[in-house]
Formats: structure tokens, sequence, C-alpha cells
């Protein structure tokens, strides 16, 4: 049996060695490669499919449910005002500075020592962890491809900084190529129709346009134009022009609801969705793991950002220590404390923890039960 101790040495020695080694979206081969040395040093058998390395605690149960215990190794890339080496760990005053450390490298390590703890005594459920690759990017080499592998999961914690308060529903996520379209003509003259123009109102419009439905949780679907484009050369009326949307969904509307409502309301935009596999994604207030998260003073909330919850076609919960706040910042980092809150609340919310088999699908489910009083 681990006591805690070690357990915190374990997770704050891997997490300075992960700050050490690069592993920005679809280059963490490395660090795939140091999960796995990790893994066979406390005697488990790691099971790796790309850049993804997963394990399984014991000998699988068909009859048992699965929890699934996950987080992500990939960072994105330093940005530039970093006053520090951001592949440098560094120690000061209760932090541990470095790329990575609050996303999500604490949640990584804190769940990988909640897994060893866990490991150690009969639980309930199969235990399943699994470090993930291209999260950052939604890559398709990331945690698609490593649930191909795995068995049924009836329950994932997700490891993501929220200050160990948990997520029980988040914003989808939809990038939209939009295209207006108009007549060329030279610029000295009246002629031609303006693509650009028509494209500035519809921005316009776009921007004080709101979907009907606002979900309780997550508020109202989100839409913000990031990116414009349009002419060949100054004397030239454009006769095309495109701009990009980013829009978060929520749980009351799939992302291809949301395209064919834009569609509705904006007949002159072209509107061509990158993708539409990232939507809203949620759990019942009622399970079992989050009625134990408010037994110990959690507050569940709804989360704007995206994960790979987006992903899992089943009941999931993003929990995990640090703040979003500090995510893809320069001089990222974490408190050392945090890490240690986070071992032991993910040890007392999971231990011995029950739950059923298919309890729910988190992809046609929405959250229709009254929800416990907290402020959001």
């Amino acid at each position: 049996m681990y006591s805690k101790d070690e357990l915190y040495y374990i997770a704050t020695d891997l997490l300075h060695r992960l700050i050490a080694t690069p592993s920005v979206s679809r280059e963490e081969g490395q660090a795939a490669q140091l999960l796995c040395e990790t893994l066979e040093k406390n005697r488990f058998t790691p099971h790796r499919i790309g850049n993804n390395v997963w394990t399984l605690a014991g000998k699988y149960d068909p009859a048992k449910p699965t929890l699934l215990l996950n987080s992500h190794i990939d960072t994105v890339k330093p940005v530039a005002s970093w006053s520090r080496n951001p592949f440098e760990p560094a120690e000061e005053e209760g932090r541990l500075y470095g790329l990575g450390s609050n996303d999500a490298g604490a949640s990584l390590v804190s769940l990988l020592a909640a897994f060893l703890f866990l490991a150690d005594s009969e639980q309930p459920y199969n235990l399943i962890f699994l470090a993930s690759a291209e999260e950052e990017v939604s890559g398709a080499n990331g945690i698609a491809r490593a649930l191909q592998e795995l068995p049924p999961v009836d329950l994932a914690i997700v490891g993501e900084p929220t200050a160990m308060q948990p997520a029980i529903c988040e914003k989808g996520l939809l990038v939209l190529d939009c295209t207006t379209h108009g007549r060329s003509g030279h610029a000295a003259r009246e002629e031609g129709i303006n693509a650009l123009y028509k494209a500035t109102e519809a921005i316009e419009r776009l921007r004080r346009f709101e979907f009907p439905l606002v979900s309780e949780w997550l508020g109202r679907t989100k839409l913000t134009v990031t990116q414009i484009e349009a002419g060949t050369q100054h004397n030239v009326v454009p006769d095309r022009c495109n701009f990009v949307i980013d829009l978060r969904t929520t749980d009351c509307y799939t992302n291809a609801q949301a395209v064919e409502i834009l569609r509705e309301n904006f007949p002159d935009v072209t509107f061509t969705p990158r993708s539409l596999r990232l939507n809203s994604s949620s759990i019942s207030p009622r399970h079992p793991f989050v009625r134990r998260c408010i037994l110990t003073g959690r507050e569940p909330f709804g989360s704007p950002t995206l994960s790979d919850q987006a992903l899992m076609p089943f009941p999931s919960v993003k929990i995990g220590p640090g703040e979003s706040s500090r995510s893809h910042t320069a001089d990222e980092y974490i408190l050392l404390d945090e890490i240690r809150e986070a071992i032991e609340l993910y040890t007392c919310l999971l231990d011995n923890l029950q739950f059923e088999k298919n309890q729910c699908n988190s992809r046609s489910a929405r959250i229709a039960e009254p929800r416990p009083p907290h402020d959001t």
C-alpha cells in the first residue's frame, strides 16, 4: 500500500520530468515513453497505441462497470513572453513552474497517483488509467484512437484544471468557414458588388445574433468571428470574402443543429463546418460520483472550455487541480499544495464508488433533473 507521502513524491517527481520533456501536440513520443517507464517501475503493464499510454488495474471483469482515469500529455507551444525556460521545472515559494504544469500535467500525475492507490485494493469497478495525446488539437491520433483499444467505459474522470470543482457539462466547439459572394469591378467606378461589405454587414448581424435556447448550466451558445480575408489588390472590388466563426455550443443544440439555425437566419452567407464531432457533453447531477462531489463540498458547474470529453460517448466529469486561467499562458505554474489536495480528493471520491454499467449515455442525455443549490 502506498502512503499519501509516497504518492505525492511519485506525482511531483513525474511532473518535473514531464515538464523537462517537450511534448507539443503530435510530438509526445518521449513523454509517452516516460509514462510507460513509470508504470513499469510501479509494476503495471503499459499498453501503447501511437503516443497514448494506458494500463489496467488487475484482471478485467466484464460483470463490473469500468472507470477510466484520463488526462493528456501534450501541451501547446510556449508563447514568446515566457520569462523563464518553459522546459525547465522550477520550484519557487510553493509553485512549480513549467509548460504543461497546470494544463494538464498536475491532473495527469495526480490521477496516476490515485490509480496507484485505488489499484491496491479491490474495487467494485474495473479501473483504467489513460494518458492520451493530441488533446490540445483534438487530433485523430489522440483519445479517439485510444478508446478503440479499451473495453467499454461506463464513467470517465477527465483531468483538467478546474480547482477540483466538478464540471458536469462543457461546451462543444464548432469552427465554421464562412463566405459571402459579390461581383468584381474597378474600385474607381461605381461597379461591382463588394463581397467584403456584404461580409461586414453579416458579421454585424452575427455579433447581435442569439440562439433561442439557453442552457441552465452553460448559458448561451457563444459565437465569435475571429478571422477575415478578402481582396486581391487595392483597385479591385472583391467578389469573395472569407471569414471564420468560433462557435461554442451548449447541451441545447448539437453542432449540426446549430449550423442549420445559422443557415436559416443568414441565407446570404455560406457556412461550412470543419467538423461536427466536438459536441457539448454532460452527465446527470444525480450520478453517484457527482453526488459524492457535492457531499464533500464541491460545486458542480458548466465549463466553457473544450476537452477530450467531447470525444467520449459515455458519462464523464472534468475535474482536476489548478486554474483554467493559467492555461496557455507565459510562466504557467501549479501550486504544489494543489497536487497534494487533488490526490487526497480523487482517492476520497473514487474509493469504493458504486455506479452502474451503462447508466446513461452522455451523448443523448440532457440535464433534466433539478440542479443542486449553487452559484454559477
